[in-house]
C-alpha cells in the first residue's frame, strides 16, 4: 500500500484556520494539521516512531472528546477546554483523560517539529547532515519530558537521518519549492505555538504532570 502524500499547504491552512480571529486556538484545524505532520514524520521510518505513534493517539484521544455527545463543544477550542476541566475538577480525577493533559503533549511535540524544520531551512548546503539540528532541537524541546531510555534510543536514530535537500524532498517535489513553502506554514505553526503557550501560561497549566 502506497504511503499517502504529504501536503505542506495543508499543514499551513489547518494552522490558519485553527488560530482566526482571536488569542484562542481551534481544536479541530489544529488536529488536521498535526494529521498531516504525521505524514511527514512517518517518511522518515523508525527515526520518529517514538512521536509518530504519541500523535497519533493524542490526535484520537481529542477527537474522541470532540464527539461527545454531552460535552463536545467544551472542546471546541483550547481555552473553551481549559475553562470546563478546571472548573469542573476533571483534572484531578485519575479515571479521567484530560483533554488539557493531551494536548500539551502535541503542543510540546509541535515545538519540536517548529524548532527543527526552522533550522533546516537555514542550513545552506544541499548535502549538509541534518543530524546535529535535529539533536539539538531535541535536546532542546522534547527531552524533558521523555524518559532517559526513549531520549538515548531517538538521539542515537537521528544519525541515520537523510540530508538537507533529501528531507526537503520528503516535504515537497523538490528541495527549492519545499524551501519556498516551509517558511510560510512555519509562520503558521509558530503564530500557533505562542498562542497556545499564551493560554496555558494564563491557566498556570504548562507543568501539568
Amino acid at each position: 500500500m502506497p504511503q499517502e502524500k504529504f501536503n505542506l499547504q495543508r499543514v499551513q491552512s489547518s494552522f490558519e484556520l485553527s488560530s482566526a480571529g482571536n488569542d484562542d486556538v481551534f481544536i479541530d484545524p489544529y488536529l488536521e494539521a498535526f494529521k498531516e505532520l504525521n505524514k511527514f514524520l512517518s517518511m522518515m521510518g523508525t527515526v520518529f516512531g517514538f512521536i509518530v505513534n504519541d500523535i497519533k493517539v493524542k490526535v484520537q484521544i481529542l477527537e474522541k472528546l470532540r464527539k461527545q455527545q454531552d460535552h463536545g463543544d467544551q472542546f471546541e477550542t483550547v481555552q473553551k477546554m481549559m475553562d470546563y476541566e478546571l472548573n469542573s475538577g476533571l483534572l484531578n480525577r485519575s479515571d479521567y483523560i484530560s483533554g488539557c493533559r493531551t494536548f500539551l503533549r502535541l503542543h510540546r511535540g509541535l515545538n519540536f517539529i517548529r524548532v527543527f524544520l526552522t533550522r533546516l531551512c537555514e542550513l545552506e548546503t544541499a548535502d549538509e547532515s541534518t543530524c546535529p539540528i535535529c539533536q539539538a532541537s531535541y535536546n532542546e524541546t522534547l527531552a524533558e519530558f521523555q524518559p532517559w531510555l526513549i531520549r538515548k534510543g531517538a538521539l542515537m536514530a537521528m544519525y541515520t537521518l537523510p540530508n538537507r535537500d533529501q528531507l526537503l524532498e520528503k516535504i515537497s517535489e523538490d528541495a527549492s519549492t519545499a524551501s519556498r513553502h516551509l517558511p510560510e506554514m512555519l509562520r503558521a505553526g509558530h503564530q500557533v505555538y505562542d498562542k497556545t503557550q499564551a493560554l496555558y501560561y494564563k491557566y498556570d497549566l504548562l507543568r501539568l504532570p
